[in-house]
């Protein structure tokens, strides 16, 4: 029988895991956004997977990143779109 290689998925959960006490440290609003910074991460999974990097941290990092320059972005749009609203207004 072969060796089964661990997944993508289990290198993040256990990661999380790792990071456990971390996050029970954290003042009570940061857990959230923790926990948010992993379902960036999951949502890359496929893409990290793909990578196959020796350390799951910098797949994870990195769509984590991803995920929150879109949020950066969207806000950015939203908020040129104010700005043209209250141009035309003046």
């Amino acid at each position: 029988m072969g060796r089964t290689n661990t997944t993508y998925r289990d290198l993040l959960q256990a990661m999380e895991s790792r990071w456990s006490k971390y996050r029970r440290a954290l003042r009570h609003a940061d857990e959230p956004v923790f926990d948010r910074l992993f379902e960036y991460a999951r949502a890359h999974a496929d893409a990290s997977g793909v990578q196959n990097h020796q350390f799951v941290e910098i797949p994870a990092l990195i769509s984590m990143l991803i995920e929150q320059q879109k949020q950066i972005e969207d806000l950015e749009d939203r908020l040129d779109h104010v700005e043209d609203e209250l141009n035309d207004r003046g």
